[in-house]
């Protein structure tokens, strides 16, 4: 019972020591957490303001908030009792084991810091990228987020974008816009190539320098097929792309040039 006496006396002896500062570090973490909310949010505004890159700034405000809540979880542990140097040598052997465990991420961050600095795309750019074609959302410390055509979000990790090839179809303001339409054998080939320019020289979406090509690509198995190349601003790309497939058949059905479909003539022969 003495024993049980003196582990009650010893318990209650530490509450009156630490207790009161416990409580008070609890207090110090909730309301540094809440000032640094109002914190980062202040410079993201700060940074809106300022037009700092969007690709830029939440990566910068994710940064900023993190060393602050790193710098606020020190000063709490340190008002506990904690000394400081012990923390931070007890906080670097735990950093390397973590840091050797989490490889993957570090290389995310990386990739993170990299992507911000060298520029490859920006927000609002479409790329395509580890098999995924979209509009760059937005760049965080360990992932970039990308938005489909079909509004889905794919979350592509900053390592594997830094780390492999990528096309970027908004770096340059304007894009070339390919087709390949077939007319029939025997169609008069002038004529065609005067029915596309026609469609062309109609689109004032096209641009007229560099001047359009238009030239016989492949005599194919059951069509003369045509190569027609226009630039266009980089913004009207798929429009003029999706139309100009719409024009070309049934201005080619009311000119009559034929627009010929893989087919295959069978011969039978009877013996007599």
């Amino acid at each position: 019972m003495e024993e049980i006496t003196d582990y009650a006396d010893k318990a209650l002896q530490l509450v009156w020591i630490y207790g009161p500062k416990v409580v008070v570090a609890l207090i110090t973490l909730i309301i540094g957490l809440w000032i640094i909310g109002i914190m980062t949010r202040g410079i993201g505004k700060a940074m809106d303001k300022r037009n700092v890159d969007p690709s830029l700034a939440p990566f910068l405000k994710s940064l900023i908030g993190t060393i602050f809540k790193v710098m606020l979880f020190v000063s709490v542990i340190g008002m506990v009792g904690v000394e400081a140097t012990s923390f931070v040598a007890i906080l670097g052997a735990a950093g390397l084991a973590v840091g050797l465990a989490l490889q993957g991420t570090l290389q995310n961050f990386a990739g993170g810091v990299i992507i911000l600095l060298l520029k490859p795309f920006k927000v609002g750019d479409v790329i395509d990228a580890a098999g995924y074609i979209g509009s760059v959302h937005s760049i965080q410390i360990f992932n970039t987020f990308l938005k489909t055509p079909d509004n889905k979000t794919i979350i592509i990790p900053n390592g594997t974008l830094a780390n492999s090839s990528m096309t970027n179809y908004s770096s340059e303001p304007r894009r070339r816009v390919d087709w390949t339409f077939g007319v029939g054998y025997g169609d008069d080939t002038q004529k065609t190539r005067d029915t596309l320019m026609e469609l062309i020289n109609a689109d004032e979406r096209i641009l007229k320098d560099p001047e359009p090509f238009i030239a016989v690509s492949e005599l194919a198995d059951s069509s003369v097929n045509f190569v027609v190349r226009v630039w266009v601003e980089g913004a009207d790309y798929w429009g003029v792309f999706f139309e100009m497939n719409e024009k070309v058949y049934n201005k080619f059905n009311e000119v009559g040039l034929n627009i010929p479909y893989p087919q295959m003539d069978v011969h039978v022969h009877k013996n007599a």
